[in-house]
């Protein structure tokens, strides 16, 4: 494709560099609107400056990759009510044998929940049960909490549903589900495996040491601990610095209180064991007053009843979430089937779905719009076509120097532009010149873009979403706030991007 006219060129580009300037920096100070504000405008202004036509606008919004996306976040939110994530953060303090198996079995749950709830929303959940479980072992939170959001990052490449990018890439280069997860797999595990290797190596020193005896001084972290953050990623963006602010100065009175609150529940228990010694006869009995009355009884069997409605609540939540993987497996239509699993959940609740359906990402399927369009109105200008025509000699995927030229050209485009524009840019393009060579090619070419696309997210700690997740989260845990800094998270992120890049594309099949 040739370039555009002149003023397409130059006020498409306008448009896109505003889009691309709000995505990647949300708050700037010129323009703080944040990322979804700024792809809408991004996109009414390639609209306004007649780069694409009205028409070729709403044609760009991708409505099969919107409906997976919001499938899927539904599916996610009810797994969250039913206590998923719960049991997965059980399993990380649940024998623990010592710091570095903490980072191996981080790395392990984090890899399972990313791999089919989405990195980002495994991120939401489990940040600050890795906090607690780090202050219990008296450990530096760091290499815990890059554990959470590197191996998150690595292991959503391995299926379609597991973040944003291969969503895109499942839907337009129409590669199965069970395709998908055969051909990414085997890099995944290799990739998984050697990053928990790497934090182990880098932190050895850092892993070895303890503060105190882990026997008795750490805080015991209780199943309550584990879901006290009910909060998807939709909402965590709408909590303000000012609350934040408020919370920490009202901290001394809250512990103060929960402080009182505890000595009377103390009260309580002796006051009540003395009751129950009272009411106790010297041979034992016990009085007629303790005898449960019918109303107690009545009240207790409908508790009980409330109990194992909910325990097959949460079976049947398990149950749909299976079938749809299995139905994904089978390679039935993906947006359909997740929105069929979402629905399904919604009546099998029973219950006004509001609450749950407020916690959909709306702001993202919004930036997802946005982006649609503004990325097909840069198209429409000719630069992408351009740049890609001087390096598809060198990026050719039948040969090692073209995969590795073409990995470059993801790693740093993924960190300049973010990995979902990366992949609507490149993707058609790097798909049509390996389907020149060969069908087996075009699909290799897709499973490539989508394992480095995706690793690259850990390169930096704004390469992905899922990092500044767990930044944000792990500063604002309440009494565990923690800053993971850029620096801190570049001197690991780098290495391990590169070495568990390379080692992937020589797995991906």
């Amino acid at each position: 494709m040739a370039l555009a006219a002149t003023y397409k060129v130059v006020l498409g580009s306008i448009a896109f560099a505003i889009f691309w300037v709000l995505a990647v920096f949300p708050a700037v100070p010129l323009l703080p609107i944040g990322r979804t504000a700024g792809s809408l405008l991004g996109a009414m202004l390639m609209v306004l400056f007649r780069v694409i036509t009205p028409d070729e606008a709403y044609a760009a919004i991708d409505l099969p990759i919107l409906g997976l996306l919001f499938g899927t976040m539904v599916v996610s939110i009810y797994l969250e009510r039913a206590d998923m994530f719960k049991y997965l953060g059980k399993l990380l303090s649940w024998k623990s044998k010592g710091a570095k198996d903490l980072i191996c079995r981080i790395c392990l749950v984090s890899a399972i929940s990313s791999a089919f709830f989405t990195n980002d929303t495994s991120c939401v959940i489990l940040t600050e049960f890795v906090l607690k479980i780090a202050r219990q072992h008296n450990l530096p939170p760091h290499p815990f909490l890059l554990a959470l959001a590197s191996s998150a990052n690595i292991s959503s490449s391995a299926t379609p549903i597991g973040n944003p990018q291969n969503l895109v890439i499942a839907v337009q280069s129409k590669i199965s589900f069970g395709d998908f997860l055969v051909g990414v797999l085997p890099a995944m595990l290799v990739g998984v495996s050697v990053n928990a290797l790497m934090l182990i190596i880098m932190y050895w020193r850092l892993l070895s040491v303890h503060k105190d005896e882990e026997d008795g001084t750490g805080e015991i972290v209780g199943e309550d601990d584990v879901s006290s953050h009910r909060f998807s990623p939709a909402t965590m963006s709408h909590i303000s610095a000012s609350n934040s602010m408020d919370h920490v100065q009202s901290s001394p009175n809250n512990i103060n209180g929960s402080l009182a609150t505890h000595l009377d529940s103390l009260r309580n228990r002796v006051n009540s064991g003395d009751q129950l010694e009272i009411q106790r006869s010297p041979c034992g009995s016990i009085d007629s007053n303790d005898i449960s009355s019918p109303t107690q009884i009545s009240e207790d069997k409908e508790s009980k009843a409330e109990h194992w409605k909910n325990k097959m609540w949460k079976l049947c939540v398990y149950l749909v979430t299976i079938g749809m993987l299995v139905a994904l497996l089978m390679g039935l239509n993906m947006s359909w089937t997740a929105i069929t699993a979402s629905l399904a959940l919604v009546v099998l609740d029973f219950k006004d779905a509001r609450p749950c359906l407020e916690k959909v990402s709306y702001s993202l399927l919004l930036f997802f719009c946005g982006m649609f369009i503004t990325v097909e109105g840069f198209n429409k200008t000719g630069i992408p076509s351009t740049l890609w025509n001087f390096m598809e000699p060198h990026a050719k995927v039948d040969r090692v120097s073209g995969i590795a030229v073409l990995a470059v050209v993801i790693l740093l485009l993924s960190n300049v532009a973010s990995n979902v524009p990366t992949v609507l840019l490149l993707g058609g393009r790097v798909a049509a010149s390996a389907a020149a060579i060969s069908a087996s090619e075009e699909k290799k070419a897709w499973l490539i873009l989508a394992w480095v696309s995706t690793v690259a997210g850990n390169l930096s700690l704004l390469g992905s979403a899922a990092n500044l997740i767990v930044c944000e989260q792990a500063r604002r845990a309440p009494h565990l706030g923690y800053t993971l800094s850029f620096w801190n998270h570049l001197k690991f992120g780098v290495p391990s991007t590169l070495i568990v890049t390379a080692i992937g594309l020589t797995l991906i099949r």
